[in-house]
């Protein structure tokens, strides 16, 4: 892949300072498109605000944020024992993790971080310097996952493919590069001529205010479409795969993405057309059988009746909000992991794929 290629200018999230007094720095994507404000974060209850208000968002980039979120906890110790530092770093990972409960990297994170305040012995300073250590890394990783994705990914687009994606998996969604569309941004720096097509993504509008701003930045030709279009956008020949990303994998391959997605899935398997998940290992949650298991958020009614501050629907209505669906995996044609593509998509195959 061209090691030119561009990342986001303005980090997602990340972490400014050194361990004792630094702080988080991240994107506040609930202003997007019409504001580009970075906010700063302190302590570990704004941290939550943030991930649980989607100021920060996306699978891989809520298990950043967290991750640097235990670093603020253990800012927040009283002088004390490293005992009671511990304990206060699990307390802060602990209501960490109820602010989001499917996006499974948000524990894979902070599961991290725990281990490695269990283990440290020593004084009682150096340990905020570990756990900073500890979160870059994932940070780092997650870039270099990122570019693998991409580059994997761009080994199924055919020259001049219509791609349709559903919600945000680009670099607002990970550290730089995104997951979904990294498969987009490697096909288009190797001149394959792609065309997207961006579900707006409702009831929030991901797709609309996030991913149609990413590709537009970075040159990549962009429609946007109603979330209801998809059924005629397909049949009037015009896509030729679907890219999305994924916020939990169960074992045998079901997954988890944002309210929409299985209807995608069902739409492109009417009409022949094949459906990809682009998402890292960490996204893989093998303690689960199926995606029947996958806890799914139910988010605020106001999200549906009174979006964006105007009201929609008679007051008093019931509503119904889950922020996620499940896509079986016998829908899904492959899963594009940084260690390979993963097809057919079972259990067995799964299992040899992450070792």
């Amino acid at each position: 892949m061209n090691s030119s290629a561009p990342v986001m200018e303005t980090p997602t999230v990340g972490w400014v300072g050194d361990a004792a007094s630094g702080f988080v720095r991240l994107i506040d994507q609930t202003r997007l498109p019409v504001e580009l404000v970075e906010i700063d974060l302190h302590d570990v209850a704004s941290l939550w605000e943030a991930i649980k208000s989607l100021r920060v968002r996306g699978a891989p980039a809520i298990g950043i944020a967290a991750a640097y979120g235990a670093v603020l906890g253990a800012q927040e110790a009283p002088l004390g024992t490293l005992a009671d530092l511990k304990e206060v770093v699990k307390a802060a990972t602990d209501h960490l993790r109820t602010s989001r409960p499917t996006a499974v990297n948000l524990f894979w994170a902070l599961d991290r971080m725990d281990a490695i305040a269990s283990v440290y012995e020593g004084p009682v300073a150096p340990l905020l310097g570990r756990l900073l250590d500890e979160a870059r890394s994932i940070h780092d990783e997650d870039r270099a996952m990122c570019r693998s994705i991409g580059s994997f990914g761009a080994t199924l687009v055919q020259p001049g493919s219509g791609i349709l994606t559903h919600c945000n998996a680009g670099g607002l969604a990970t550290s730089d590069y995104g997951t979904a569309l990294a498969v987009i941004f490697s096909a288009h720096e190797l001149g394959k001529n792609v065309r997207v097509f961006a579900d707006e993504t409702r009831p929030l509008l991901q797709g609309a205010r996030l991913t149609a701003w990413e590709l537009q930045r970075r040159g990549v030709p962009v429609t946007l479409i109603c979330d209801n279009m998809a059924a005629q956008v397909m049949k009037e020949g015009k896509i030729q795969m679907v890219v999305v990303g994924a916020d939990r994998i169960a074992a045998n391959g079901d997954a988890a993405n944002k309210i929409g997605t299985y209807g995608v899935a069902l739409l492109a398997r009417a009409h022949g057309i094949p459906f990809y998940v682009a998402a890292p290992s960490s996204t893989f949650d093998l303690s689960l059988v199926d995606g029947s298991l996958i806890p799914i958020e139910q988010r605020d009614p106001r999200e549906i009746t009174e979006g964006f501050g105007k009201v929609t629907a008679p007051t008093g209505i019931d509503v119904y909000n889950p922020a996620f669906d499940v896509t079986p995996a016998q829908l899904i044609t492959g899963i594009i992991t940084e260690r390979g593509i993963i097809s057919p998509v079972n259990a067995d195959v799964i299992r040899v794929a992450l070792g």
